[in-house]
């Protein structure tokens, strides 16, 4: 996980939070080919002491702990899956790419909030908004600044379509025709028409 952000209206903020909670405790980590495991370690050294200090800086901040699950014993850089709430908006946290087992929730009032919210960072790859409302959904998908963006489904992405992002996440597109165009050559030509106007201002013979 990347940028791991979620804006829950403020009216089922606290449900969300706890089964979310609940979720952390459930995670079983360990070695990845182990049969049960659903999370496993990073993958050096770096990004492990990376994703440590974002946690500490993130508390150093005042974003509220909920929960930490549980790494096993041994070798493996395990980081424990954690939750925050009430992160502040220029935290870490918030702010940075982690690229580790860390949830972020913060709580909004309206429709325009989360938007300008979800908005407020240097980075857009993917976004997912989940909705009983099929016209705010769509209606919040289009004001959202991301490459993706799914509505109540799974994060599904299909060869045939694009993939990349906005701001900062990722560069250019892959996937579909707009992948495929990275890798043709572009030549413009120009050449005056001497009968134009313009050749004539240029000196055309």
């Amino acid at each position: 996980m990347a940028l791991s952000r979620v804006l829950v209206e403020r009216q089922v903020a606290d449900e969300l939070v706890a089964r979310l909670a609940h979720r952390v405790t459930q995670t079983v980590v360990g070695d990845p080919f182990a049969e049960g495991v659903q999370m496993g370690p990073l993958t050096n050294r770096g990004q492990y002491e990376r994703v440590q200090r974002f946690i500490a800086e993130g508390k150093a901040a005042g974003a509220r702990l909920v929960i930490e699950g549980s790494v096993p014993s041994g070798p493996g850089y395990f980081v424990k899956p954690t939750l925050f709430v009430d992160v502040p908006s220029d935290s870490v946290l918030w702010r940075e790419e982690i690229f580790g087992p860390v949830l972020c929730v913060r709580s909004f009032d309206t429709e325009e909030e989360a938007v300008r919210v979800a908005n407020d960072t240097e980075f857009g790859l993917v976004a997912t908004v989940v909705t009983e409302d099929a016209a705010r959904g769509s209606r919040v998908a289009r004001e959202l600044e991301a490459g993706v963006v799914w509505i109540n489904a799974p994060q599904l992405i299909f060869p045939q379509t694009s993939w990349g992002g906005y701001k900062r996440s990722s560069i250019g597109r892959e996937l579909g025709p707009f992948g495929l165009a990275a890798f043709q050559e572009i030549k413009q030509i120009l050449m005056p028409n001497r009968h134009s106007p313009a050749a004539q201002r240029i000196g055309c013979p």
